[in-house]
């Protein structure tokens, strides 16, 4: 397994700049390096121009190919780089669906913090109120954690992805095998707990997906509905976001999309698969959602300018720890991030690596400038794109 499957489930809005290294000392790029100029009228592109250039830098034999929506004051800028399909050599589409992993969780927290506002639910409500014995083990108790801690990942719950015979079945080369397989929310904690917690509920910080597993499991016991529906109902009914979706256990990829690619081994041979089509109930509530740039920028954008939560929510989802001395640029609340950026600026949003997709999203706290990336592979470097629009470097 490859430090870059290892962060394939598991990544922050700069999480993708840890696998960038691993991934490139593999060798030079095999995939050409196509750039597909902006579409006419997509909005002012000479401001964007350091953008589009680190997009052309950023793709590499790992993540052939990237699509990408920067949103201002002066509109909308849609635009790609690099291959889509490696088979036909085909550009890379600016306006892709794409798998977007871990943005889920700003999703999730979202309905959350709803219900909250709504009086059916507390941050502070203990999991085991709403999910009696399911978080019990080796060491885990879910009267001692809260909604609150699973949300900022400061439940020291075991990674599920951490756990061996999962990693074999998701990250090697027998996924191809497994990669229609069935995952229940249920099946995935019961795997978790059969380890002992990273540490004692509110004693640290790591990220664990098993946290927004669980959180999407309450999200149902309180309201009587999936939170694949509930996010439908309440996030993107209302905001028109006409290209995401909770595909439970379809496996297919909606149109227009590039293929998805991955390796899975670290043998010095190993080659590219394509994982475009596979069953998305192994990431559930952590990370199953497909989307667009142009619907991310949407949500982030309403997010942040209040438009989904009341103050007092919007402020607890602001409210954030830090995610390690190795990251001090970044803290994480509640399924948001806050990235620093060099020159200054902060962006909030989160990132998301899944088989074959990485992606990062992201607007400034008033919600005038935004920013949606995908890689159709494991180790573009987001972060360097996210600089160039951001700073113009």
């Amino acid at each position: 397994m490859t430090k870059g499957q290892r962060m394939s489930m598991r990544t922050g809005i700069t999480g993708v700049a840890a696998v960038v290294a691993a991934t490139l000392a593999a060798g030079a790029f095999a995939a050409p390096a196509l750039a597909s100029a902006p579409e006419p009228g997509s909005g002012h592109g000479d401001r964007h121009r350091a953008t589009q250039k680190a997009m052309e830098a950023a793709v590499n034999e790992d993540a052939p190919g990237v699509t990408v929506q920067a949103r201002d004051r002066h509109g909308a800028w849609n635009s790609a780089a690099g291959v889509g399909n490696l088979h036909d050599q085909s550009p890379r589409g600016a306006h892709d669906h794409y798998r977007v992993g871990s943005i889920t969780k700003t999703f999730v927290a979202t309905v959350l913090l709803q219900l909250e506002a709504d009086g059916e639910l507390d941050l502070d409500d203990k999991v085991g109120r709403w999910l009696p014995g399911v978080v019990e083990g080796n060491g885990h108790d879910g009267d001692k954690i809260t909604v609150r801690q699973l949300l900022n990942h400061t439940s020291g719950i075991f990674e599920v992805s951490a756990d061996a015979g999962f990693q074999e079945k998701v990250f090697t080369e027998k996924f191809l095998e497994h990669r229609y397989d069935t995952w229940t929310p249920e099946e995935e904690v019961a795997i978790a707990m059969r380890h002992k917690p990273d540490f004692k509920p509110g004693k640290g910080w790591k990220y664990s997906n098993t946290n927004y597993i669980l959180a999407g499991m309450i999200i149902e016991k309180v309201t009587g509905a999936s939170y694949a529906d509930e996010i439908g109902r309440r996030i993107i009914e209302p905001l028109g976001l006409h290209h995401t979706t909770l595909p439970g256990t379809d496996a297919s990829m909606p149109e227009p999309s590039s293929r998805a690619y991955t390796k899975l081994s670290d043998a010095p041979d190993a080659k590219n698969h394509d994982v475009t089509e596979f069953n998305p109930s192994v990431a559930g509530a952590a990370g199953s959602m497909i989307s667009d740039s142009a619907d991310l920028n949407r949500f982030y954008t309403a997010l942040l300018r209040g438009k989904l939560l009341p103050k007092k929510q919007l402020a607890e989802m602001k409210k954030t720890v830090p995610r390690g001395e190795d990251r001090p640029d970044s803290r994480y609340g509640l399924g948001l991030e806050s990235l620093k950026t060099s020159c200054g600026k902060v962006v909030w949003g989160h990132g998301g690596d899944i088989h074959g997709s990485s992606s990062m999203a992201g607007t400034t706290a008033d919600g005038g400038h935004a920013l949606a990336l995908n890689f159709n592979g494991p180790a573009g470097d987001g972060p360097s794109v996210l600089e160039a629009e951001f700073c113009g470097k």
